[in-house]
């Protein structure tokens, strides 16, 4: 990560890569091929917690979040609280202007949504992370073990805590008397490419488009 220094360049990068993978998450969402990891884990929490979906997620995220706040702080910033707090609004119209453009979306509609929102997302999520301005939650975790406890390299550990999710969303969601077939509703094919490609693409983002940006090579 480069140094703090608030500049109107961090704050569009920030901003951008935000709005970007939220509509990104909307793309997903109609492509229907799983959810991401993240997600895939709030769905079996879903399932086996007897809290409101809404109260579940806040709760999570505040977990992630003293998390965060105990062992580096300076991933929590602005980017934080707009994954927290808009992202789910944004989400929720992306995905329904593209259900208007799309009402009844064939394979092919749905694999080229999906290709889109996959690449887009990680570019989303390199632009706000190497903005330096504060990451989501979930992705500080998989920051904090890389670059600060130097357990290995970020797209190395991110594959490892995306995989850790959908293990853990499929075991709670089973132990809430959930039938194996309905595992597919929230882990497809989507979830397990997301899994394996997405820290390393993110990785890539970062140094051949993000990094150069911010540092005026591009």
């Amino acid at each position: 990560m480069e140094s703090k220094k608030i500049s109107a360049k961090r704050v569009t990068m920030c901003a951008a890569g935000v709005m970007i993978s939220a509509v990104c998450v909307g793309a997903f969402k109609l492509a229907a091929m799983g959810v991401d990891p993240f997600q895939s884990l709030m769905s079996g929490m879903d399932a086996f917690v007897p809290i409101p979906f809404g109260t579940l997620y806040v709760i999570v995220n505040a977990v992630m979040l003293l998390f965060a706040l105990a062992f580096d702080r300076h991933y929590i910033g602005v980017a934080t609280f707009i994954n927290l707090f808009l992202l789910g609004y944004v989400v929720e119209f992306s995905y329904a202007a593209l259900q208007a453009v799309f009402p009844d979306p064939g394979m092919i509609t749905r694999t080229l949504s999906f290709i889109f929102g996959f690449v887009f997302l990680c570019l989303g999520s390199s632009l706000y992370i190497t903005a330096d301005m504060g990451v989501s939650t979930y992705d500080a975790v998989a920051l904090i073990m890389s670059g600060t406890w130097k357990l290995g390299k970020f797209k190395y550990i991110r594959i490892a805590t995306d995989f850790v999710c959908i293990a853990i969303g499929i075991g709670l969601y089973l132990l809430s008397g959930g039938a194996v077939s309905g595992i597919t509703a929230f882990v497809g094919l989507g979830t397990i490419l997301t899994a394996f490609f997405m820290g390393p693409l993110i990785d890539l983002f970062n140094r051949t488009f993000a990094q150069p940006l911010l540092n005026g090579r591009k």
